[in-house]
């Protein structure tokens, strides 16, 4: 995926979302390109960790999410288990 204006950073897979996961963000990362597969995931970046009912739903199998927020402070979890991210990583060119 081409975003112009921004340079690959780095890529990460979570495949154990049962608690909240938080992301391993490379440095100078500031976009996330998230890809949510087989189960849906949810996210919190207030500080509170999201659980299975409450937390902004990312559906699966949809077109990937661009998520710009604090990357450090974010949280996932799924929705049903088996859940499971593909994460890229851009920075400012």
């Amino acid at each position: 995926m081409t975003i112009q204006g921004l340079i690959p950073l780095g890529f990460q897979q979570i495949t154990s979302l049962s608690s909240a996961a938080t992301l391993t963000v490379p440095a100078g990362a500031e976009v996330a390109i998230l890809s949510v597969l087989t189960q849906s995931v949810r996210f919190r970046d207030d500080g509170t960790a999201p659980d299975a009912t409450h937390g902004v739903i990312i559906p699966a199998g949809v077109a990937p999410y661009r998520y710009e927020g604090d990357l450090r402070a974010v949280q996932f979890i799924q929705t049903a288990a088996s859940a499971s991210m593909d994460i890229a990583y851009y920075g400012r060119a």
